[in-house]
């Protein structure tokens, strides 16, 4: 009785790790696949990333054209009234504000 009880639970885990077998060998025969795909996936930008990236780069320049032209303008007024610091300060952020001009694309009027 007890041989048939062993023999009965042997080939119900032989039936039940076949399927374990053949995923795990499934599994070791994809993995250089995926390994690859993946490898080249990251080494490579889709076109939408492209874009998200040059957008997030467009505004950070945007951004930072922005903050010179309002601090030019505190700094140009603060030279009209005399300030000798404030004047060439206001020179040396107008100078970085033409370096930067040209990497910002312009909007087309409406």
């Amino acid at each position: 009785m007890r041989t048939c009880v062993r023999l009965t639970m042997m080939a119900a885990a032989a039936l039940s790790l076949q399927g374990c077998l053949a995923k795990t060998a499934l599994n070791v025969a994809t993995a250089p696949v995926k390994v690859a795909s993946k490898g080249v996936d990251l080494a490579t930008t889709s076109q939408s990333e492209a874009d998200q990236n040059r957008g997030r780069e467009i505004r950070r320049r945007e951004e930072k054209l922005g903050r010179l032209e309002r601090d030019y303008e505190k700094q140009n007024k603060l030279c009209i009234q005399g300030d000798d610091r404030s004047c060439e300060a206001a020179r040396a952020t107008y100078n970085q504000i033409q370096v930067l001009l040209p990497s910002v694309p312009v909007e087309p009027e409406r």
